[in-house]
């Protein structure tokens, strides 16, 4: 049973190409479109004040421009037209310096700057005041500043080096990779059988329903294995891991793969073990991406969760993968790490086994 199955998966380079490419496709596509830093916003700026003070916003601004590049300032000469371009999307937003800005600075009577913003894309309008807050902060610097003072400050400490969001992402595309030979082999090709007949042939032979569903299901792990490798090397070579082909860190990692293809695998059996229509595995993939793969905290972190996707968190098996391959990956940690991973991914794989033979039927 599992040669043949190999045997298929070999002749048919569509099924690989999927399993294998299209994983690594969408760790590029997904790893570069979420993960830089927002840049190249259109920011008005509208100088109501012209006084020197102001002249510094507008220098500052300018300097933003050249450095960080989060936004590149417009000027402005009237309201009205500032906010008909807000409202159009020409710009993202418009920065007001009101009048007696200046004289407000030298009374020291407490002056302010209007941010109008276009909130519809928050991720715009929180990279505007992020960058505009910092900008004021130093604005506010008084110089010369005192060598001591009485002001408590922040030391961060960084445990390791910076990881983008493409190796962020990396984990859970490993994960992916292997659900989705998990789904050609544990549920697509199960069914396929079925509905041509070719599951008659088990059903005559002495095989045992335990025998048969390990067979389905090694088959399937094996595949996802070979998904799963080529996902942790190749793709920790395109996301810039750290020394991607160490030796140490791929066997761990491969451990995990091996735990993880088992627990899919079962996973998708017992799912399918009872349905008929070949069209139904197809059907419900949309919805077991979705429903296992963003609550496992792949594109985001689990603590932002409400309390009923927590809920699924807690048993979704792609957390436990994730969590692994995080540990393995980006910290480069030893087995001892993920062993909580794979306890839950070795019982959820004897559990899922267990059941699928309690309910599989040697009936045509």
């Amino acid at each position: 049973m599992i040669e043949r199955d190999l045997r298929r998966f070999r002749r048919s380079p569509t099924l690989i190409l999927i399993s294998i490419i299209m994983p690594l496709v969408q760790l590029v596509v997904l790893g570069y479109a979420f993960g830089g830093k927002v840049k190249n916003l259109q920011l008005g700026v509208l100088d109501e004040d012209q006084g020197l003070p102001a002249v510094k916003v507008r220098e500052m601004c300018q300097a933003v421009a050249a450095n960080a590049r989060t936004f590149t300032p417009i000027v402005y000469h009237d309201e009205g037209s500032g906010l008909r371009d807000l409202r159009n999307g020409r710009i993202n937003g418009l920065l007001e310096i009101p009048p007696q800005f200046s004289r407000k600075i030298h009374d020291g009577a407490n002056p302010q700057i209007a941010l109008v913003e276009d909130n519809i894309d928050q991720f715009a309008s929180s990279a505007l005041q992020g960058s505009l807050g910092e900008m004021l902060a130093a604005y506010n610097v008084k110089t010369p500043q005192p060598r001591m003072t009485a002001n408590a400050s922040l030391a961060v400490v960084e445990v390791y080096p910076y990881v983008p969001y493409i190796q962020y992402l990396l984990p859970g595309t490993a994960v992916l990779a292997i659900f989705v030979s998990a789904m050609i082999g544990g549920g697509i090709i199960f069914i396929d059988d079925k509905a041509r007949g070719l599951h008659e042939g088990y059903l005559v032979t002495p095989i045992s329903k335990f025998e048969l569903i390990m067979g389905f299901n090694l088959a399937g792990a094996l595949k996802a294995i070979v998904s799963g490798f080529v996902i942790v090397t190749v793709g920790s070579i395109i996301a810039g891991i750290p020394d991607p082909l160490n030796v140490l860190r791929v066997a761990r990692a491969m451990i995990l793969v091996l735990f993880t293809a088992l627990a899919l695998i079962s996973m998708m059996f017992l799912l399918m073990v009872r349905v008929s229509d070949p069209l139904v595995p197809r059907a419900i993939f949309g919805m077991l991406n979705t429903v296992l793969f963003f609550p496992s905290g792949a594109v985001y972190p689990v603590q932002a969760f409400p309390a009923w996707m927590r809920v699924i968190t807690t048993i979704d098996p792609f957390t436990y993968a994730v969590h692994g391959f995080k540990q393995l990956l980006l910290k480069s940690t030893g087995l001892g790490a993920i062993s909580t991973d794979l306890l839950f991914l070795a019982l959820f794989s004897v559990i899922a086994m267990t059941c699928a033979t309690l309910l599989f039927r040697r009936t045509l």
